[in-house]
């Protein structure tokens, strides 16, 4: 049997991931998924759940309603995606992560099996989190969409409820070029005759009211509800008090829907949220890495989220910023350099992965947009010269990618 390392490699190198590789790894249908469940028992009809998709906030959220479960008392599975550092973060039962053993011979046994439907990456990676979450007897399990909504390989299950955070710009190539044909993909997670929460319309309302009204579906708008001046949450960045609020607006979905079994007062959802990093190991949303100097990373990497973290950025204080930045490919790159402070010193990187924006493509899009900075080999080179440069009132900022962040923590 291959050693936990080359089942990796195997999972990285054979099959298409999108994360790494970026559109060619993209399904249009569900039929992989499907059969591999079928391959499998069905084990994504043994276990409850609340789905997730959006632009951004949905991986918070999920680390937020998984936290929350857990203080609740309910053992709880967590699907997200992608991972910083380690393969098994996108698998957790109770906050713990999937056992190296049990990636090892869940890709052992099932090697031959799938081989004929050849799953790509994240095909293999939903089968396994759906077995995971069988065979452990979660009482829920929080999934994440990867991509979209509709077509996603998670969106064969028929969960409890539906949140979708919100509607922004990003993977336009595959979802569509108007915020409404995005949202339809998004919105292809609600189910018949189930309850779904809507953390920001986006100005595309109408949208959700509409597939809503199809499937015979209670709609919440978060932006109707009032947090509670008491219920705040551990997680640090602006963008939090959005997420919050999609939240809270999911705790009242849950104890007004009858059909919906679970028991969470409104202490163990105020403790939840104060234990998400305790209780999940989320990280890398406005991360405060060391200081004197400051460093921040943040994972946000499309226009929405880095109009939060550049408004957040003018918020703190330091005498000169450095910023350590990398994007990926497939992103609009012109657009998101515009958001992009030109007072800043700039150290551009490249992430080890295939779809890595090339560093010196990176630097020469960002002198167009008068930013003045310099290409380092490596994510840690660039973060050394950043430091080396930095006095001790300075700030550091990280990001652009969650494969920069992740080579970063």
């Amino acid at each position: 049997m291959r050693t936990y390392q080359e089942t990796l490699d195997y999972l990285y190198s054979q099959l298409p991931m999108y994360q790494r590789e970026g559109k060619s790894a993209f399904k249009k249908d569900l039929n992989n998924t499907i059969a591999l469940c079928e391959a499998l028992g069905n084990p994504e009809k043994k276990f409850k759940s609340i789905h997730l998709a959006g632009t951004n906030g949905k991986g918070s959220c999920a680390h937020m309603l998984a936290s929350i479960f857990q203080e609740a008392g309910y053992k709880t599975g967590l699907y997200t995606s992608p991972h910083l550092k380690d393969y098994r973060e996108r698998i957790k039962v109770n906050g713990k992560l999937i056992p190296e053993t049990e990636v090892m011979e869940f890709v052992n046994s099932y090697d031959d099996t799938f081989s004929k439907i050849k799953p790509s990456f994240f095909e293999w990676t939903v089968a396994l989190a759906f077995h995971h979450f069988a065979k452990e007897g979660v009482d829920i399990a929080i999934i994440e969409t990867g991509l979209g909504g509709r077509l996603d390989s998670t969106n064969v299950i028929d969960p409890e409820m539906s949140m979708i955070t919100n509607i922004g710009w990003d993977h336009m190539d595959m979802l569509g070029d108007t915020l409404e044909k995005i949202a339809k993909e998004k919105a292809g997670i609600i189910k018949k005759h189930k309850p779904v929460v809507i953390g920001n319309t986006s100005n595309v309302k109408s949208v959700f009211e509409e597939k809503a009204e199809q499937c015979n579906s209670k709609v919440y708008f978060a932006e109707e509800y009032r947090i509670p001046d008491d219920l705040k949450t551990e997680l640090r960045g602006k963008y939090q008090s959005e997420n919050l609020r999609t939240v809270f607006t999911t705790w009242l979905c849950i104890r007004r829907t009858d059909e919906i079994v679970y028991q969470i007062s409104y202490p163990q959802l105020q403790k939840g949220l104060l234990k998400v990093i305790e209780n999940t190991g989320l990280r890398g949303r406005w991360e405060t890495l060391s200081e004197d100097p400051k460093v921040i990373a943040d994972v946000a990497h499309n226009e929405d989220g880095l109009k939060w973290v550049m408004q957040q950025l003018k918020e703190e204080e330091f005498e000169k910023l450095h910023i350590v930045l990398g994007l990926v490919k497939d992103k609009a790159v012109e657009k998101i350099l515009s958001y992009f402070p030109n007072s800043a010193q700039y150290y551009f990187c490249e992430a080890k992965v295939p779809r890595a924006l090339s560093v010196n493509v990176l630097e020469q899009a960002a002198k167009q947009a008068g930013l003045e900075g310099k290409s380092y080999v490596s994510v840690a080179s660039a973060i050394a010269a950043a430091k080396g440069n930095a006095a001790k009132n300075d700030l550091i900022y990280i990001g652009g990618s969650n494969f920069v962040v992740a080579e970063a923590i």
